[in-house]
């Protein structure tokens, strides 16, 4: 299979299941206007997000990772009315049009976006002694992934969801003697779920508009 095949599969999925949608266009279309890297969920991955905090049943979310807010608003439509998502992010371009896009998408007031370095919010977020989150979806600097996940497991509870994004690295995660440091720290994430008692995980790997890559799925034990 090809890319093209990808993509057009991709296409007919969304258009089935995911359908017309104003407001995560109108996200994307401004995140595109604003220079943001194409690097965001796709449609059918957006919702797979949206399903997973609905199963969950999730009432605080938190987000690393936010880029233009699409995965946040599919993140904080699953919420409750007083739900909570915080959705965490270092660029201040990327933060002010992940504002506006969820305040159009009507979610300003379950959705919060925190501006610094990730890890610095996620210590913050400890230090005040937050509620635990129910479901943690990381899509950020991968070279740090292992840092935020140690952060999840601390800010989650038994039952909760950590969702992290980009682990196939296009099939270089099973290279054991690469160098790059996504790699790295890729490999040395999933050794430390191996280890970690806490959590039950898998990895799926995934085709499709975005490539070929995959994401992790950790359920907190205990």
């Amino acid at each position: 299979m090809t890319q093209p095949t990808w993509d057009a599969v991709d296409a007919y999925f969304s258009e089935q299941l995911v359908g017309h949608d104003p407001v995560l266009e109108a996200a994307a279309a401004d995140a595109d206007a604003a220079g943001l890297p194409h690097i965001a969920v796709a449609p059918n991955q957006g919702k797979l997000l949206h399903l997973l905090a609905l199963t969950q049943g999730a009432r605080r979310i938190l987000e690393v990772g936010t880029l233009g807010g699409y995965s946040a608003i599919w993140l904080a439509r699953a919420l409750p009315a007083d739900g909570t998502l915080i959705t965490l992010e270092i660029d201040p371009t990327h933060a002010a049009v992940a504002r506006g896009n969820l305040a159009r998408a009507g979610l300003e007031k379950i959705a919060e976006v925190r501006l610094g370095r990730a890890a610095d919010s996620l210590a913050a977020l400890a230090e005040e002694g937050v509620e635990p989150f129910d479901l943690v979806f990381i899509d950020a600097d991968k070279p740090s992934n292992p840092e935020y996940f140690r952060w999840a497991l601390r800010l989650t509870r038994p039952g909760s969801l950590i969702v992290v994004d980009n682990v196939v690295r296009g099939g270089a995660v099973a290279d054991a003697h690469s160098t790059d440091p996504a790699i790295v720290a890729t490999r040395a994430l999933h050794e430390l779920i191996a280890a970690e008692p806490r959590v039950t995980a898998t990895s799926v790997q995934t085709v499709g508009s975005k490539g070929y890559d995959g994401f992790t799925l950790a359920r907190v034990q205990g």
